[in-house]
């Protein structure tokens, strides 16, 4: 049997998720830094959060141009940017909340897309991320992700870093219709590598 075309947003091809992609009333804002190799990943799940929260762009990494464009808007006075980034030097929100000396300023978190390894690249190789305050996240529950192999059990997928901000940040129901998203969106993605449509529940 022939494969059918895939949609050209969501690329399933047994079945389009695209009505089902939440569109968020948030306040969360994203600048997801992703890896030249994520955008041709179909594992990819930075290109989820961007469809769902509004306040977000994405910026492509490699070692020549490096995103200078980010470069340029964490130099926004208005602006508080922070890498998401757990390390010896990293604060939980809270913790960064009750340090911060500005009420006006809006934080932009700065989300390393790519494999655990080219995150790490991305940060060793651009110094000029290493200049902002780094942020840990404490998830209440395990990765539900599993769709690349030799991953550390303790690592969040981009979209799950999300849901962790947004129930950080105060936003419990974002949070909850995101995740109830994304975990439809893994058991379609295997349906959809498998060949067939998964029902709805």
């Amino acid at each position: 049997m022939t494969r059918p075309c895939p949609c050209p947003v969501c690329h399933f091809s047994y079945q389009c998720l695209c009505s089902l992609q939440p569109t968020l009333d948030s306040q969360l804002r994203i600048a997801l830094l992703m890896h030249e190799n994520e955008p041709h990943r179909a594992t990819n799940t930075g290109k989820l959060l961007l469809r769902s929260l509004p306040n977000s762009s994405v910026y492509i990494w490699d070692r020549v141009s490096t995103a200078k464009s980010l470069q340029k808007r964490i130099l926004d006075e208005k602006l508080n940017a922070v890498v998401i980034f757990p390390s010896t030097r990293s604060q939980s929100l809270t913790e960064y909340q009750s340090l911060s000396t500005s009420d006006t300023q809006e934080i932009v978190f700065i989300i390393l897309d790519g494999t655990w390894q080219e995150a790490k690249k991305i940060l060793n190789k651009s110094p000029w991320l290493s200049d902002l305050p780094q942020l840990h996240l404490t998830p209440n529950q395990i990765s539900q992700y599993g769709l690349r192999r030799n991953q550390d059990a303790g690592h969040l997928c981009t979209l799950e870093v999300g849901v962790e901000l947004l129930n950080s940040l105060g936003e419990p129901n974002n949070a909850r219709e995101l995740r109830a998203f994304f975990t439809y969106y893994l058991k379609a993605f295997q349906a959809d590598k498998s060949g067939h449509t998964l029902k709805l529940q």
